[in-house]
């Protein structure tokens, strides 16, 4: 079977490529093809995340394992296609360069019959230029979001009642 995306870049700008690949291809042949569809030199780290129907990320999918053993990490060059996508989970975040945060939305298409004659992975449509430096990403959390983090008897303009040892080195 063959799998076909579209990846938009999250930016104001209509910028997408429709790329197709076997189902059996990791999420590693993935992201050559995303590199080479928008004209990446690929010598940045990406990461794949699993995504719910409101773009919510989930799960990482590595490139590398940078985790030094402690916690056991998905991997790009390990993970298929029809492992982590289908047709009740479409979509995926795919992070480019980390410093940047090229970030796009990717989400499946469609399921098709393998086309005889025809190499895969297929970059079948292209839309849009990639602008020359990311789009700016603006995080921001929900007003209350941490709010049942924070000690709400804790007065940080009153320096006076910090249990501490004005001491302690």
């Amino acid at each position: 079977m063959v799998y076909r995306f579209r990846i938009i870049l999250d930016a104001e700008e209509d910028v997408f490529r429709d790329i197709e690949l076997l189902q059996e291809s990791t999420l590693e042949d993935f992201h050559n093809s995303i590199v080479n569809a928008f004209g990446f030199d690929g010598n940045e780290m990406a990461s794949f995340y699993i995504s719910d129907d409101t773009w919510n990320q989930g799960e990482e999918i590595s490139q590398f394992d940078i985790s030094d053993g402690e916690d056991s990490v998905r991997l790009m060059n390990e993970t298929t296609l029809d492992s982590v996508v289908s047709e009740d989970q479409t979509k995926l975040i795919y992070v480019y360069d980390f410093l940047n945060m090229w970030t796009f939305l990717i989400e499946l298409g469609e399921i098709a019959e393998i086309e005889e004659g025809r190499d895969y992975p297929n970059l079948m449509f292209v839309h849009g230029q990639i602008p020359m430096e990311a789009p700016d990403k603006e995080f921001i959390a929900d007003k209350d979001e941490f709010a049942d983090d924070i000690d709400s008897d804790f007065d940080l303009e009153d320096y006076d009642d910090l249990p501490f040892d004005e001491n302690w080195n």
